[in-house]
């Protein structure tokens, strides 16, 4: 008698443990699919960001109404919701800051 509620115990378990396991295998398919979905959404965001990022460029102009050199100047965004033109070397120089702050 002893040893057939040990083995129902362990038939018991095994079958927990089966669930377990398909109810995991359900979950990681699933996150599979959201993390699908949040990369195919950020590609789109890049996207759309690096176009409004082209357009802000083809429409600056500097002090002689030359077009302003992407390549030179970054588009820098504040917390308080100012957005500045500056310089490449000069954002680098403040992210390096922000980092030690950080």
């Amino acid at each position: 008698v002893a040893a057939q509620k040990c083995r129902k115990r362990k038939l018991n378990a095994i079958l927990h443990l089966e669930e377990d396991v398909c109810n995991l295998q359900t979950q990681k398919e699933s996150l599979k699919k959201e993390h699908s979905q949040c990369s195919k959404s950020i590609n789109q965001i890049k996207q759309k960001l690096n176009s409004l990022y082209h357009d802000i460029f083809s429409r600056l102009r500097d002090d002689q109404g030359r077009p302003v050199n992407p390549c030179q100047y970054v588009i820098h965004c504040n917390s308080n919701g100012s957005v500045f033109i500056i310089p490449k070397h000069l954002a680098k120089s403040e992210q390096k800051q922000d980092n030690r702050k950080e």
